[in-house]
């Protein structure tokens, strides 16, 4: 059927917790009821990338982006947009005066430095449709390796395109392929990372919200390239939209003759199960990862062997996380030179980050490996918030570190963040402003390894508990001399014995904010004061007497009555009482009280 009209509408978790599905009834509701339901189609999507501004509605032909629409704001697009033919300007994503108001997403200053190819379906298709997968090229990759290459060719393309892991280390995936494919076995596995535990990471929920086919076709043409016929998903159960998509794009692969018995007519059989994770983090670790799979309690093992000799069930496995997937079909349909002109010479392609903190345009981004810092923070995501200035950003989540405002103009890819002690990891980047403490966010990051740490070996189970106690001594006032150097030891022997990478990389957040950020250190331990005014129990709220009118406010405001004095005469605050909880500064009209 044609349709004069596509509506698009965001579908991912973020929009799908600010009422989109509410939106698409009311759409379907409206065309309805204006008898135009067979001129305008609604399509749900994955995610567009701009989790800020959403839920975001994209009108087509035109190429309207709209943004913030709620429920009660559909009756206007539909009358206005799609009975008149006027662009509802109000909802504009961009430049609302702009004179010409029909703004394509890619024109939008988010998209405009940004290449995607791991997001290239997402927000462009409906993911619960194979066959808009297949109209842009899907499964053309796979019937492709299948009908016209070798395993060998297959393998030599992967590394040839430069294309290293995505999900942490960064290990070239065609060597991964490579190893996997030479062992003799009876059975081989392909196993996709979609575990994803990162604090602020969702990068790889969104691919499978808004493309898991893509996914699904490139373990079949990995498990062609080592020789599989079986593969696992292993996806963590707080990801119900991406697991039941994930559920309907495998059930339509079967039933389209994609996934099974002698795909694509050929000797080649392939089938993928679902796993489902119970949210560990030390699951994301491969090792921890295909013990779980195998119905186990998930705790890593030693290396060697490696799991492409021995993984699942003493087999040779593979394992690649899914955006590392995502890359793949591209990469079969257009060529290594093509993937491998993009970035730099040791960091080929893009990077898909999740960007959140203090940060305008928090979101998706997919962009060239190379690209700096400060264009990430400041032409796509719109700069800091307030005004402030930035101060940090972590990237590699708890396994990563924290890089300088000195460092914004560092070009981001695998060689440059380990240089800087931080890591690429699977793709969080949490932006910090001059409000952060950077102790407290290492004690943030801390506090969630040791919880997460799955206890096997002692460096993990141990050390980061008396890293993170030394940690919560400074940032409650305790801290003495010699702490630094404690916290400098504990983690390098860390580093050095635990068995797995997640507790080996455990103490890179103290030792990115020790190397960048020792005076904050000092600070809190020689001066028993917090420069960003964070650690509560080293701030006091003062008031200026010169500054304050006597006017009662605060004092009314303060929870605790810490707060006393004479009306039209200065009031003062009794730092035995005051809880520290700010009420009074929030209050005062007249700036006359400050933390210090």
């Amino acid at each position: 059927m044609f349709y004069r009209s596509h509506v698009l509408v965001c579908g991912g978790t973020g929009c799908t917790a600010s009422q989109s599905n509410e939106i698409i009834k009311q759409f379907e509701k409206l065309l309805e009821d204006n008898n135009i339901e067979n001129e305008v189609k609604v399509v749900k999507t994955g995610c567009f990338g701009l989790c800020e501004k959403g839920p975001i509605v994209v009108v087509y032909p035109e190429g309207a982006t709209y943004s913030r629409v709620t429920p009660d704001d559909v009756k206007e697009i539909v009358s206005e947009h799609l009975v008149k033919g006027r662009i509802v300007k109000r909802l504009l994503l961009g430049e609302k005066e702009a004179e010409d108001v029909s703004k394509a997403l890619e024109d939008v200053g988010f998209f405009k430095r940004q290449h995607r190819i791991a997001l290239r379906n997402c927000g462009v298709i409906n993911p619960e449709n194979i066959e808009e997968y297949i109209a842009r090229e899907g499964y053309l990759a796979l019937g492709k390796v299948l009908t016209e290459m070798s395993p060998a060719q297959v393998i030599d393309i992967i590394k040839k395109s430069g294309l290293r892991g995505r999900g942490g280390g960064g290990f070239p995936t065609g060597l991964k392929w490579e190893f996997a494919s030479k062992p003799q076995a009876d059975q081989k596995y392909v196993c996709c990372n979609a575990d994803e535990g990162d604090p602020g990471a969702f990068m790889d929920r969104s691919i499978l919200e808004g493309d898991p086919h893509s996914v699904i076709e490139a373990m079949a043409i990995a498990g062609y390239a080592i020789g599989a016929d079986k593969g696992f998903i292993y996806v963590r159960a707080e990801y119900p939209i991406a697991v039941t998509r994930l559920n309907i794009a495998l059930k339509q692969a079967k039933e389209y003759g994609l996934l099974g018995r002698n795909i694509f007519g050929t000797d080649f059989s392939f089938d993928i199960e679902i796993r489902l994770g119970a949210g560990a983090f030390v699951c994301g670790e491969e090792t921890a990862l295909m013990t779980s799979v195998e119905g186990k309690r998930g705790e890593p093992r030693p290396r060697p062997p490696f799991p492409a000799n021995k993984g699942l069930w003493q087999k040779p496995t593979i394992l690649n996380n899914v955006e590392t997937y995502a890359n793949i079909p591209a990469i079969i349909l257009n060529g290594p030179e093509w993937f491998s002109g993009i970035g730099t010479e040791k960091s080929k392609g893009t990077k898909v980050f999740a960007i959140g903190g203090k940060i305008n345009n928090t979101g998706l981004v997919e962009i060239p490996m190379g690209t700096t810092l400060r264009e990430v923070i400041y032409d796509i995501g719109g700069g800091i918030p307030n005004e402030k200035k930035f101060k940090a950003a972590q990237t590699g989540g708890p396994s990563g570190g924290c890089i300088p405002a000195d460092k914004i103009d560092t070009p981001i890819d695998y060689d440059n963040l380990t240089e800087l002690g931080s890591m690429m990891g699977s793709g969080g980047l949490i932006v910090m402003d001059e409000d952060n403490c950077m102790v407290d966010i290492a004690k943030f990051f801390l506090d969630f390894t040791v919880d997460e740490s799955c206890g096997k070996c002692p460096p993990c189970r141990i050390g980061t508990k008396r890293m993170y106690e030394i940690l919560e001594k400074i940032t409650e006032g305790r801290g003495e001399d010699g702490d630094i150097e404690k916290l400098e030891l504990l983690a390098k022997n860390i580093k050095a014995s635990a068995l797995c990478g997640l507790g080996q990389t455990a103490p890179n957040p103290i030792l990115s904010t020790l190397r960048y950020f020792r005076d904050e250190y000092e600070a809190h331990i020689y001066e028993k004061r917090c420069p960003a005014g964070v650690c509560k129990a080293l701030l006091r709220y003062v008031i200026d007497e010169d500054k304050c009118k006597g006017c009662s406010l605060c004092a009314r405001k303060c929870p605790v009555n810490a707060i006393s004095g004479e009306l039209r005469k200065p009031y003062h605050i009794d730092q035995s009482i005051c809880i520290k909880c700010g009420a009074c500064m929030e209050t005062c009209k007249f700036g006359a009280i400050s933390k210090v």
